[in-house]
């Protein structure tokens, strides 16, 4: 419940403290003093928009306070924003600057207006004129019943929608699945075309540069063995297709027998001698080519294959740009995802079947709520005739009819609360057959009925008797001090009839200078009240028969109670 609401400088209050009873409070005062910025600070602190022109004419912001009593369970979530529960009370206040700013705390701490608001309304619940409208459509109506439903349409409901949301999205990665189903067959087409090209090559890592090593050593051997085999060729001649062709050996011997030839000539022997004897050197310089030539180190075989090997692999590398770490580590990419790929494609059907049985459970579930709602339907219909006999409307009929409507997270129903306001009328839906103010009453009959069924928290109703008044104003406010018994209840009205039957009663009273309009708010107790009910039924406050009539009111309150 609220212990205090302290407003300031909102709209033409400039500064008022109110402290509701436990029971019911009243909020009164004449027309344009301010009572709808009672409700509309308690708005701001429930997350509404905060409009700059709200903001007091001269103040930089408005600022509502109030003093919230919680239980364990929402201190502790309080706690969690980062916020301080103080002997089971809790401090939320918003401030409205002019600058088109706000600022919301829980407990202290700074949060957002939606926390703020999600704090506040789990313990403080607002009926305004829009209350009463929204209580024609089909999704409020829907609320309604549920919440005369109690603890187990709450039950139903969380079990039911955690199924709905496994159920909506698995039913969507189903569909997703199967829409990319032609993707995923091309992509794994992709895949195997690019994998089969690295297959038929099957490189292993560093492979290039190994065969390029080795390919340098393999050639280096071959070009030695050539060069010997020439040097050798050069020395001691070689065999040609026109015959043999005489090496060194054979061209100094030739040389040697022709200076041989010149006798009687001593240098032509000398140099013929000389020719002898590098003939012999020579000789042995043919043998020693020859023998190491045949042992020089040269795989002719192995050189043509290590090339061919090196030649395949660079092919397949600048056919995709890349380096073979770079494309072995894209084949083992590719290789995930075509398992990927493969075990989607298998996985649709598995996750087919659990959609079906999602949806069985789903069918089964809203089943159960359709049948808890039915039987609800019918008790609630039963409970508010009488009351809604008591607010001036003894011949009407409040039915609530149940339709099936797509599956969703609260069931597979839609509600239409119908009323037939006469007797020998058929129910129509309540936004056509029911003005503004029966919209009130019964929406005021509503929360008589399912007071009893809920949590103890605060309502607050702003001016529920519009339009009404006399016997059907004292119904109000009887009803509002009954359900003021469970829960914590303030109201703004007009009508003293109401006001009579509150525990406190709150004025909001103005003032001007001729400038500047002022708002604030007191108590009245005692005589002052009496004066106050006096000027709500006739504007005469000093009426002797107005203060008598006054008398009356509360008198009838108190007995009531």
């Amino acid at each position: 419940m609220i212990s205090r609401v302290l407003i300031r400088d909102l709209g033409v209050i400039e500064s008022a403290t109110l402290e509701p009873a436990t029971g019911l409070t009243a909020v009164t005062g004449e027309t344009g003093a301010g009572k709808t910025m009672v409700v509309s600070g308690l708005g701001l602190l429930l997350g509404q928009r905060a409009d700059p022109s709200l903001v007091r004419r001269g103040a930089d912001r408005a600022v509502v306070e109030a003093g919230l009593d919680v239980d364990p369970a929402l201190a502790a979530g309080i706690e969690d924003l980062g916020g301080e529960v103080e002997d089971g009370e809790v401090i939320c206040s918003r401030q409205v600057l002019a600058s088109h700013r706000s600022r919301s705390m829980v407990g202290g701490a700074q949060v957002t207006a939606g926390q703020l608001g999600r704090v506040m309304a789990s313990r403080v619940t607002v009926h305004g004129q829009s209350d009463q409208l929204r209580l024609a459509s089909p999704e409020r109506q829907l609320e309604v019943l549920d919440r005369a439903a109690g603890e187990p349409m709450r039950a139903l409901l969380a079990s039911h929608g955690k199924l709905w949301s496994r159920y909506r999205e698995d039913r969507q990665e189903l569909e997703s699945r199967r829409t990319g189903a032609a993707e995923r067959e091309l992509e794994i087409e992709v895949l195997d075309r690019r994998l089969a090209e690295v297959d038929a090559v099957d490189p292993g890592p560093g492979e290039d540069d190994e065969l390029a090593a080795e390919a340098r050593r393999l050639q280096a051997a071959a070009d030695i063995r050539a060069t010997l085999a020439r040097a050798d060729q050069l020395v001691n001649g070689v065999e040609t297709e026109s015959g043999p062709a005489s090496g060194a050996i054979g061209l100094l011997d030739e040389a040697r027998r022709q200076l041989d030839s010149l006798t009687g000539d001593e240098h032509s022997a000398a140099l013929a001698s000389s020719a002898r004897a590098i003939g012999y050197d020579l000789a042995e310089l043919a043998a020693d080519l020859s023998g190491y030539a045949e042992q020089a180190a040269s795989d002719p075989a192995r050189l043509e294959e290590v090339n061919a090997r090196l030649a395949q692999i660079q092919r397949l590398l600048r056919s995709r740009t890349t380096t073979l770490d770079r494309l072995l580590a894209d084949t083992d990419a590719d290789r995930r995802r075509r398992a990927e790929l493969e075990g989607s494609g298998e996985g649709i059907d598995a996750l087919s079947r659990r959609v079906d049985e999602l949806a069985g459970e789903l069918a089964s579930s809203a089943a159960a709520i359709s049948q808890l709602r039915t039987s609800t339907a019918e008790r609630l219909g039963a409970a508010v005739v009488p009351e809604l006999g008591a607010l001036a409307m003894p011949r009407a009929r409040l039915e609530f009819r149940i339709s099936t409507a797509p599956m969703g997270p609260t069931g597979a129903d839609q509600v239409a609360l119908m009323l037939a306001a006469n007797p020998g009328s058929d129910p129509a839906p309540l936004a056509r057959a029911a003005s503004g103010g029966e919209l009130s009453r019964v929406r005021l009959a509503l929360e008589v009925v399912l007071a009893d069924t809920e949590t103890p928290q605060t309502l607050i109703f702003d001016e529920i008797d519009a339009g009404v008044g006399g016997a059907v104003g004292i119904e109000i406010g009887r009803r509002l001090a009954r359900l003021s018994r469970r829960h914590q209840v303030i109201v703004v009205t007009h009508l003293a009839q109401v006001a009579a039957f509150a525990d406190r009663q709150l004025v909001v009273t103005k003032s001007s200078d001729g400038r500047i309009t002022r708002s604030g708010v007191r108590e009245v107790a005692g005589q002052d009240r009496l004066v106050e009910l006096a000027r709500m039924m006739s504007g005469l406050s000093s009426s002797e028969v107005g203060i008598e009539h006054a008398q009356e009111l509360l008198d009838l309150g108190e007995g009531d109670l």
